[in-house]
């Protein structure tokens, strides 16, 4: 009698250890379900476009059932494009701290996925390092200028509210009501006026780590990063200098790479931990500011997206040379 009141106790335990001891690589114990994708757009663009509407379909053709979320800063498309242009990019970028946690799917996923178009890259790098939740497992930026730029490309003649910031961007760069107020200013950033840049930047030189106090979650939160893929355009006249989206120095004809940089060597915002880890990928597609093949996107996503448990591409050769 004793026993067999105890039986039931020795079959859950029983039960419990087949169920620990389970072959991890058996199909059918994992989750196949893709992680979500957040997308920010560039300057000037909205949420609501259909070019950024294009890419969300692309996702989910290569991931059947991926959630794709479009970072807006405004439910009013016209306004979300306006904010492109005017606002305070670390208030921007603590809103979408504060959207992504109280949404109900992406705050309780395990982690997600992130692309950046143009100066959303650097913003989404920014949520990176200042928040993080949820967490982002892979990160990729086309045409980012995560080393800031020099100049802006002009508007087109009918473009009133981008000539309206180039002329602030160009007239008064570095007074607090620019710095807090205009977007492109807030990650300008001159080689031959450092000392202003430092002094005065709203946001890029607090994100690059480039002042004397460093942030040290900011490191740590990009060295977390499962991969960190970063595209230039061959041909980009837009973003001046286009070496910026890999976080070259650009003076004049003068070109230092990250890796001899001391936002390199001394790791100031985790680069150089995710690189020995072979997970910061420099890549390059051809054409102008914004011109990517369905074949490129395709291939990112495929490379890099997908379920929690996949295993993405590492740069093998030079994490061996770290």
């Amino acid at each position: 009698m004793t026993f067999l009141h105890r039986l039931p106790i020795l079959l859950t335990l029983v039960s419990t250890l087949g169920s620990a001891l389970a072959d991890p690589s058996d199909p059918d114990d994992v989750d196949d379900t893709p992680l979500p994708v957040v997308i920010w757009h560039g300057l000037g663009d909205t949420f609501s476009a259909d070019g950024l509407q294009s890419v969300g379909a692309l996702v989910e053709k290569v991931n059947p059932g991926t959630l794709v979320y479009y970072v807006r800063l405004d439910e009013s498309p016209s306004n979300d494009r306006t904010a492109t242009f005017y606002g305070n990019v670390t208030e921007q970028i603590a809103k979408v701290c504060d959207d992504l946690a109280a949404h109900p799917i992406l705050s309780t996923a395990p982690a997600i996925d992130a692309i950046g178009f143009s100066q959303g890259g650097q913003f989404l790098r920014g949520y990176i390092e200042r928040c993080n939740f949820p967490p982002v497992r892979s990160l990729v930026t086309f045409g980012s200028q995560h080393n800031g730029i020099v100049d802006y490309k002009a508007c087109s003649a009918a473009d009133w509210l981008c000539k309206g910031a180039m002329a602030l961007l160009h007239g008064n760069t570095w007074s607090s009501w620019v710095q807090s107020r205009l977007v492109p200013a807030q990650y300008f950033r001159d080689p031959n006026d450092l000392e202003s840049y430092l002094e005065y930047s709203n946001f890029l030189a607090d994100i690059n780590n480039e002042r004397e106090i460093k942030n040290e979650t900011y490191a740590k939160n990009i060295a977390k990063l499962e991969n960190f893929v970063m595209y230039i355009f061959e041909n980009d006249t837009t973003v001046i200098p286009k070496e910026t989206g890999w976080f070259e120095e650009v003076n004049g004809t003068e070109i230092t790479p990250l890796r001899a940089r001391k936002l390199y060597s001394e790791d100031w915002i985790g680069l150089r931990a995710l690189d020995r880890k072979g997970r910061l990928h420099f890549k390059t597609t051809p054409g102008e500011h914004m011109r990517i093949s369905d074949e490129t996107l395709e291939d990112t996503i495929s490379a890099f997206f997908g379920p929690f448990e996949k295993a993405a591409p590492k740069d093998d050769q030079r994490s061996e040379e770290l």
